[in-house]
């Protein structure tokens, strides 16, 4: 038996998830992105009762390591070393672009043999943080941060149809008139994480928990004090 708790805190919407062998048993959500962090610790507490287990029992811990909100990738990945550190578990990072893209894809899962996914998390004004996975996740353009405009992806749009999803596809849909551009509003949630999290179990492929940081992308602005 494979038991992993799963915790995303990387965008508007916070959520954990416990799984068994790669199975969702059951999962929380909070859409108020101002309060990951009081969300977590309660939540977890409400999950473990909800189910029947302890934290105790669990295999590993898998935690979205961004990219993403900068508070909420720090309020996520703290709470999962914590965790691990304080119960002797392995720590297992998901990419939260790769995250969002396996959301699409089980939406998708009768037609996407031949699409590619691009989530896309809003960075602001006309910016996003994106990539390009095909329907068996393997990645076709790495992560990166763009500015988008109205030729954005053109090359790849005449290549294959590609499916748009995350908080930051909405701009692009609002400028891109491309036939091949199809867009999906699903939101994705710490359940999507169970596959990713137990192949990750399985094969052992674990953060360093002394050393693993936040993939936030882009280096964070702090603005000067006008005082």
């Amino acid at each position: 038996m494979a038991l992993i708790l799963q915790i995303d805190t990387a965008t508007e919407h916070a959520s954990i998830c416990l799984s068994k062998d790669g199975k969702s048993l059951h999962q929380l959500v909070s859409a108020d992105q101002k309060n990951h962090g009081s969300f977590l610790q309660p939540a977890i507490q409400e999950l473990m009762q909800v189910t029947g287990y302890t934290l105790k029992e669990l295999d590993a811990i898998a935690v979205t390591e961004g990219p993403g909100s900068y508070t909420g990738l720090r309020v996520g990945l703290a709470s999962a070393k914590g965790l691990c550190y304080a119960l002797d578990k392995p720590l297992i990072t998901i990419n939260t672009l790769k995250l969002i893209a396996v959301s699409a894809i089980n939406e998708q899962a009768l037609v996407a043999s031949d699409y590619w996914f691009v989530p896309m998390i809003d960075a602001r004004r006309m910016e996003v943080f994106t990539a390009i996975y095909n329907s068996q996740l393997a990645l076709i353009e790495t992560p990166s941060a763009k500015i988008l405009d109205e030729h954005s992806l053109q090359l790849e749009l005449e290549k294959k149809l590609l499916i748009f999803c995350g908080s930051g596809s909405a701009k692009f849909k609002a400028i891109c008139q491309h036939p091949r551009a199809h867009f999906t509003t699903v939101q994705h949630d710490a359940s999507d994480m169970s596959v990713l999290a137990f192949n990750d179990l399985i094969s052992k492929t674990f953060a360093n928990l002394a050393y693993c940081e936040p993939f936030y992308l882009k280096s964070f602005y702090s603005p000067p004090s006008k005082k």
